[in-house]
């Protein structure tokens, strides 16, 4: 299966913050997930080349992969919130995609996206499959990671590399066994995942399409 089309478009939160968003979608698409990027104050965007290869990767796999530009990113309308104001962010990606596309396949995100993705989560009792892409478990920059008991059971995943800058690779497997879930840790990796784009796009997009599907060995 082919990528289709990229669709630029609007989405309104419940604040009334107008964000800025794109849809890659692939032809008889059986569902859509949605991706939240990195920090919008050290240079996230929905263009970061990472989410760019997700994305892309879903289209190609059979599912349509909403993006977004936090508030104030962009051409999103609005102002940093210190991850408060971007909750209905989130919220408003999520209720698009599930008014307006196939049924939701999950949700997945990078850093300060994933960290936020699990808050969502966890105010909603949301449970969807999940990818958190090396979230910080406590940091004063990302809002913290939910306790476990806040946390509906749900098919879940984190991905971080061993040389990550900014997260303890241990912290997180120890917060994922919290939790009940899965993580991959790739040896040589760091927070950028250098040259790991389009293998990280693979592990995010079968895990999404099946619940729990094959990964590709830690390296």
């Amino acid at each position: 299966m082919v990528r289709d089309a990229v669709t630029d478009l609007r989405i309104e939160t419940s604040d009334g913050v107008s964000l800025e968003a794109s849809l890659s979608e692939a032809a008889g698409a059986a569902g859509t997930i949605v991706l939240c990027h990195p920090h919008p104050q050290h240079g996230g965007t929905m263009r970061h080349p990472l989410l760019e290869a997700i994305a892309s990767h879903a289209s190609a796999s059979g599912l349509d992969a909403l993006r977004f530009n936090f508030r104030g990113i962009g051409s999103s309308g609005g102002t940093w919130d210190r991850g408060e104001g971007e909750r209905a962010d989130v919220a408003a990606a999520v209720a698009w995609a599930q008014t307006h596309r196939p049924p939701v396949a999950g949700i997945a995100g990078w850093s300060f996206g994933a960290a936020m993705a699990l808050v969502w989560q966890a105010e909603t009792g949301s449970t969807i499959p999940y990818v958190g892409i090396a979230p910080p478990t406590d940091s004063v920059l990302t809002p913290k990671l939910p306790a476990p008991e806040q946390l509906a059971p749900a098919e879940r995943l984190f991905i971080v590399g061993n040389r990550d800058q900014f997260v303890d690779a241990d912290e997180l497997e120890e917060y994922a066994r919290g939790i009940d879930a899965s993580i991959i840790r790739y040896e040589t990796a760091d927070h950028f995942f250098i040259f790991r784009h389009d293998r990280l796009a693979a592990d995010v997009v079968s895990f999404l399409s099946s619940g729990a599907g094959p990964l590709s060995p830690a390296s």
